[in-house]
């Protein structure tokens, strides 16, 4: 096997601490409450998280997010906890994939009870079967454990981390955006930068001088179009900014000052919150659209990865609506993520800039902000992003030209190009609650304008047959529950303006749970 050339290259491991990291105190009072939740998905028997939160999964477990608990086992440090993790990471190590022939290899399984990957019985299916993105997600959540825990785990576990991260990278090497059907391009941000991290730290660890230089060479791809806009091609995700800022975050703590990410991980962390906080409105707790991804539509009602960021930064009253659980919420498996974001929580609060702490508190003006944001191959040419903020309403849009509909994800059902949030009353039955509508694209181009209490959207290809359709939120409980009508939607005044060339009656249609006359949308 290929690792096995290690078992000399890494010889000589670090020196590593002594003590659990810290936390902030906001982060620490998030870390204690998810891993108790999570301490009631693990399966002691398997040495696996019980896969949560998925349909029809009773009974499988999830491999990602054990590693993601392995992490709080360690930093946590009571009773088994370590021995647990341990367990856990060879476990997960042991069914790394090992085809090194294969497109897969080196990568994680899914879930451990899967067939191998390209066996008879289980057809190698990209992002299905099989999630090239693993290595990334696992990979830096091992560089987490061998930084921050080498202490806990004796000296033959950290050689197979380095080993396993060996194999990764070597894996990780086969993707070719364009090719396979492989969408890996430095303007895929959240994986591009963990890649760059998981080559370049297990390059300088294996004394591999090559795969150290992939790593940068890499990581300077990524440097350079970030560079264009002073923003990641990745823009305004909710979910996956959280991604960024981690890999990021292991940028500027791990990585050696030679390095050009150590160099420049910092500002770009400081960038990303920067202009966060311009589209962040903290009275609604959301992050004004448009969005590049998103799997949900109101911050209150899913878990985005950034509340788990806010939450670690100003406390737990400023998400969620202050009240709600996250693992009650659409998404909730993201909040599975937790102990990565606490781990790190002291670093990165060095990370962030101040004036951006105190958009997280609380909303301070109306502004209108203006940003670009290129994702090459699939931008044919920059998009222009324009937000409209005021304490109640808040309108955005996109400008864009596209190969294909949602861009580097090639996701319709997650690209968000034009979004409104708006403040509803309380109701007899529900408090006041936020109100949404966000365009499902099916142009590849569109025209946004944005003005106070305006959003005008043209399709410059269009025709006859182009339609707009608009996922809105259900009213209130308590509120109207049959919208036969734009005036049966509660909290906000919607009207067609003078000279629109769209039909001022639309069509209605519920996706609901159990029935109606249309498919369910994120």
């Amino acid at each position: 096997m290929l690792f096995k050339s290690l078992l000399t290259v890494a010889a000589g491991l670090l020196a590593l601490p002594a003590q659990a990291t810290r936390m902030t105190q906001h982060a620490k009072n998030m870390f204690y409450e998810e891993m108790t939740f999570l301490d009631n998905l693990y399966d002691p028997v398997a040495g696996y998280l019980y896969y949560f939160y998925y349909p029809l999964a009773a009974g499988p477990h999830e491999t990602r997010s054990t590693v993601w608990y392995a992490t709080g086992l360690l930093q946590r440090n009571e009773g088994n906890d370590t021995a647990h993790a341990v367990r856990i990471i060879k476990d997960v190590i042991a069914n790394q994939e090992k085809n090194v022939s294969a497109q897969w290899f080196g990568d994680y399984t899914v879930y451990p009870e899967q067939p191998t990957v390209g066996s008879p019985s289980y057809v190698p299916v990209i992002y299905n079967s099989w999630d090239p993105n693993w290595r990334g997600f696992i990979g830096t959540t091992l560089i987490m454990i061998y930084e921050e825990f080498g202490y806990l785990i004796r000296e033959d576990v950290q050689q197979l981390i380095l080993e396993s991260l060996y194999n990764n990278t070597i894996g990780d090497s086969y993707r070719v955006g364009g090719v396979d059907g492989d969408n890996l391009y430095p303007s895929y941000s959240n994986p591009s930068l963990m890649r760059a991290v998981v080559t370049g730290w297990t390059g300088n660890h294996c004394n591999d001088s090559n795969m150290t230089a992939a790593g940068e060479a890499y990581a300077q791809e990524v440097i350079d179009l970030f560079n264009l806009n002073d923003t990641l091609s990745e823009f305004n995700v909710p979910t996956y900014y959280g991604v960024s800022l981690n890999a990021l975050t292991l940028w500027a703590k791990y990585m050696p000052a030679s390095s050009v990410m150590n160099q420049n991980g910092p500002r770009m962390v400081a960038d990303i919150w920067t202009a966060f906080g311009q589209f962040y409105n903290a009275k609604l707790q959301n992050l004004a659209g448009p969005w590049d991804r998103s799997y949900g539509y109101d911050m209150n009602k899913y878990v985005a990865i950034m509340s788990l960021y806010i939450w670690s930064l100003v406390g737990r009253d400023h998400v969620f609506s202050g009240t709600e659980k996250p693992w009650l919420l659409t998404h909730a498996d993201d909040g599975e993520f937790i102990p990565l974001v606490a781990v790190l929580s002291e670093f990165h609060r060095s990370l962030v800039p101040d004036t951006v702490i105190d958009q997280l508190k609380s909303f301070s003006e109306e502004r209108t902000v203006s940003r670009q944001a290129y994702t090459p191959p699939f931008d044919l040419e920059v998009r222009n992003i324009s937000t409209w903020l005021s304490s109640d309403l808040q309108i955005g849009g996109d400008s864009y030209n596209q190969t294909v509909v949602g861009g580097a994800s090639q996701d319709s059902t997650s690209f968000s190009p034009a979004v409104v949030h708006w403040l509803r009353a309380a109701t007899p039955l529900q408090d006041a609650s936020v109100g949404y509508f966000t365009l499902h694209p099916s142009e590849k181009s569109m025209q946004a304008r944005i003005a106070p209490n305006q959003l005008n959207l043209t399709y410059p290809a269009g025709n006859a047959s182009s339609i707009f359709t608009f996922v809105v939120a259900s009213n209130p409980l308590g509120g109207k529950r049959d919208v036969t009508g734009l005036g049966d939607i509660d909290g906000v005044t919607i009207t067609i303006g003078d000279g629109s060339t769209v039909n001022p009656e639309p069509t209605i249609a519920f996706c609901g749970l159990v029935g109606g006359t249309c498919s369910l949308i994120q």
